[in-house]
């Protein structure tokens, strides 16, 4: 290597220096890229339609799309949306229509990384390009797009699920690096584990190969001028050096871990630490809220209904200010939330009555609770031993409203804290056969 070629290199990450040029060294997705599977049809015949890639980050969104441009020799627009308006959006428009009235070339792709994060205004000024065919659109996300891209935008595309790397998939990318980087090729590094280099990427290439240069740099050569890797070098690696490996956000997933796990354990003060991080490292502040309605639901739930409520209020109001004044309701609501009383009652609820369901889809609903629009249904004998429960005392009868195959089953067991004591009470007078009070 030449020194202009030192120069280059030691500006680049390793994992840009690694990105895989065509479908021969992507590695992972073989559900999507495989021979005969949908996305490599797709490649293989040229007939490329819109779709969008869901996968958590550094599975190869970017990377696949990019080899897909140059596979099939298409025009490449990258777009991000974090940093594009709907301005940028409708000039790329622009761009691909003149090129499609002079050349009779196919349609170009557009490239929107982190599509989830455009607002309804600017996946509208897609829609006419996508639905005539001015771009073929591929979208990457870590996101839902069911709840993140707009029903007309969706409509339109088909939706990939992109994987988590597997540790085989981990161990193909570390040695290729080892073996084709340049700048690594230099040096005589000896992986003596990979066990700590593998579980700290949690399937994640661009991480893995980040943590791999950080290490490389920072570990001492031994006696012989070797460097060498293993669990403890990795480890003690990662502890020195954990502000510059969370600087890009490589941690999302740790990190929004750690905070989940300090609301639900009740401690505000890690709550605000842990969303002071991913507020500091560039998270879309509307992926904290989301988080918060999902904690409120899940784990403080029926303790304290009204949670739920300031979360859902907190989401649209982070939705409407945006930042920097959204770090104010969302630090209040992971406060409330983190201080609030906990219970999982309605969470464990819904997912036996879901496994019930797996076990017997079928069982009949009783005919008596079933709606009898018509004279042929009444005198079949749909609705016929219904009791409105408003007409009795308390507004309650003793009517059994499971299917026969499943009475008996409690789904719904209240957990001690004074909101469901009080709902315990109640069903224990409507329903003592299945809440009876302990003896």
């Amino acid at each position: 290597m030449n020194s202009g070629d030192s120069q280059y290199y030691s500006g680049v990450p390793l994992p840009e220096r690694m990105r895989p040029a065509d479908l021969s060294e992507y590695v992972g997705q073989s559900h999507l890229v495989g021979p005969g599977c949908i996305l490599r049809n797709m490649i293989d015949s040229g007939n490329l339609s819109s779709f969008i890639l869901w996968g958590p980050p550094g599975v190869g969104k970017t990377t696949l799309a990019s080899i897909i441009a140059h596979t099939l020799d298409r025009e490449f627009f990258t777009l991000s949306a974090v940093s594009s308006g709907v301005k940028d959006v409708r000039d790329v428009i622009e761009k691909a229509r003149n090129k499609s009235l002079f050349s009779a070339s196919a349609a170009p792709i557009l490239f929107i990384d982190e599509i989830h994060r455009f607002n309804k205004a600017q996946q509208d000024a897609l829609l006419g390009a996508v639905e005539s065919g001015t771009v073929v659109l591929i979208g990457a996300t870590t996101e839902n797009p069911s709840f993140e891209v707009i029903t007309p935008l969706l409509s339109r595309c088909q939706v990939f699920v992109l994987k988590s790397l597997e540790a085989a998939d981990l161990k193909i990318l570390l040695d290729r690096a080892l073996k084709k980087d340049p700048e690594l090729c230099r040096r005589k590094i000896v992986v003596k584990e990979d066990e700590a280099l593998l579980r700290q990427s949690g399937g994640d290439a661009r991480k893995l190969l980040n943590i791999l240069e950080i290490v490389v740099d920072a570990t001492l050569p031994s006696g012989d001028g070797s460097i060498v890797i293993d669990n403890k070098a990795v480890t003690s690696c990662l502890q020195e050096n954990m502000a510059i490996y969370d600087k890009g956000g490589e941690m999302h997933y740790d990190i929004i871990s750690a905070f989940i796990k300090s609301v639900r354990g009740s401690d505000p003060n890690a709550a605000v630490y842990w969303m002071a991080r991913m507020l500091a490292g560039g998270e879309d502040p509307l992926f904290i809220a989301r988080r918060l309605c999902i904690l409120a639901a899940e784990d403080i739930g029926l303790a304290n209904p009204n949670a739920l409520l300031l979360a859902d209020s907190t989401f649209r109001i982070v939705h409407s200010i945006g930042m920097p004044e959204a770090r104010i309701p969302l630090s209040e609501c992971a406060i409330y939330l983190a201080s609030s009383p906990k219970s999982n009652s309605a969470y464990l609820a819904i997912d036996e009555a879901i496994a019930a369901v797996e076990e017997d889809k079928t069982a009949p609903v009783p005919l008596y609770l079933r709606n009898a629009p018509t004279s042929l249904m009444k005198d079949l004998g749909y609705s016929d031993g219904y009791r409105y429960a408003h007409d009795y005392e308390g507004h309650f009868t003793d009517l059994e409203f499971m299917p026969d195959a499943m009475r008996g089953r409690t789904f719904y067991k209240p957990q001690p804290n004074a909101q469901e004591d009080r709902l315990k009470v109640y069903l224990q007078a409507c329903w003592p056969k299945y809440y009876t009070k302990k003896k």
